[in-house]
């Protein structure tokens, strides 16, 4: 395995602290939800984090995998909503993801072929396999 890039991160405080990025540019105050029994606040929290990476790199498995299949998408358009739960189980804690995958201009089975190629791809989907429930939609041009 060869290491393209690496990201340091710390974080601070806990759930109600903060996280920062040691090169700068990520720089956040963290606040408990209140459903989660904190006071709720500005502050956004580990969930929303792992929502946004994990909606981003599926994005961008998602552009490649169609480059790859000579598929045309609109690129500008393409769109990935990540809803991350935070669980309570038998074991204790755990996440479940729901990505809804919007792909303007392509067809249902062209769609979910390349969600599903993507999944296959995407790191984020590689780390958390078998590991959490992820639910893949593919939402289609009304």
């Amino acid at each position: 395995m060869k290491t393209l890039y690496e990201a340091t991160t710390k974080a601070t405080g806990g759930r109600s602290g903060k996280i920062e990025s040691v090169d700068g540019p990520l720089n956040h105050k963290l606040a408990v939800p209140k459903s989660m029994g904190g006071e709720g606040g500005n502050g956004t929290n580990p969930e929303q984090f792992f929502g946004a990476a994990y909606a981003a790199c599926f994005g961008g498995a998602l552009q490649a995998v169609a480059k790859n299949e000579k598929v045309k998408i609109k690129e500008e358009e393409l769109s990935v909503t990540a809803i991350i739960g935070f669980c309570k189980d038998d074991d204790g804690f755990c996440l479940e993801a729901t990505l809804d995958c919007y792909i303007p201009g392509v067809d249902i089975k062209t769609g979910e072929d390349l969600v599903e190629k993507a999944h296959e791809m995407c790191p984020f989907s590689k780390a958390t396999r078998d590991n959490i429930t992820v639910t893949l939609n593919l939402l289609l041009d009304e």
